[in-house]
């Protein structure tokens, strides 16, 4: 009898306010944060291109945190921030530039760069070749299997004297490439990188 009693009185306790508001304020167990997350599954050294679209958070800011996408100059605009270069940065990059300039205005800002959407990743191959146009970025591509993907050169080609003009954050830069050099030499291939422009004199 006693311990029939015992038990309906500790389960009048379980069901008491006090302790449904205690049971309420017990913390919900952790969860892991991170400090860039992408919703599409980009690599950690993936570089961010105009087009890409963005999720940009900003800790409790509402103002700041917006949805963007990068524009053809590889810019993006944040209140108080201004224009910042987001193109050729990844998002890790980018989340720490935007870090530093907000706290001119945010004490200990708290940023977190979503990629949203990727831009599909090109190289342009022009000149003596046998069909000039885009070559998809699927994966590392060095410059002779770009030209091998547009049919390769014409008959006119000088194969020697090959540009490569690659924007860069303080303009376009122009790098040469000898085919056959390449061809007949043991070094590691020159890979292009998105937006590069191959130039086939």
């Amino acid at each position: 009898m006693k311990t029939a009693t015992f038990t309906a009185f500790s389960f009048l306790i379980l069901l008491s306010p006090a302790f449904a508001q205690e049971a309420r304020r017990a913390p919900a167990p952790a969860t892991p944060s991170s400090s860039m997350s992408t919703a599409e599954e980009v690599t950690p050294d993936y570089r961010l291109f105009p087009g890409d679209k963005l999720r940009i958070e900003v800790y409790k800011d509402s103002q700041l945190s917006q949805s963007l996408q990068i524009r053809p100059d590889g810019k993006i605009t944040l209140p108080f921030v201004g224009d910042v270069r987001a193109a050729g940065q990844t998002p890790t990059e980018l989340r720490d530039a935007l870090t530093t300039s907000l706290k001119e205005y945010i004490t200990n800002p708290v940023v977190t760069v979503i990629v949203t959407e990727s831009t599909p990743q090109s190289v342009y191959v022009m000149g003596e070749v046998k069909s000039s146009g885009p070559v998809q970025l699927k994966g590392p591509l060095s410059v002779v299997q770009a030209i091998a993907m547009v049919g390769g050169f014409s008959e006119f080609a000088k194969k020697k004297d090959i540009r490569i003009q690659r924007q860069t954050g303080t303009g376009i830069k122009t790098l040469t490439f000898n085919y056959k050099e390449a061809l007949e030499t043991n070094r590691a291939p020159v890979l292009l990188q998105a937006g590069d422009v191959v130039v086939v004199k």
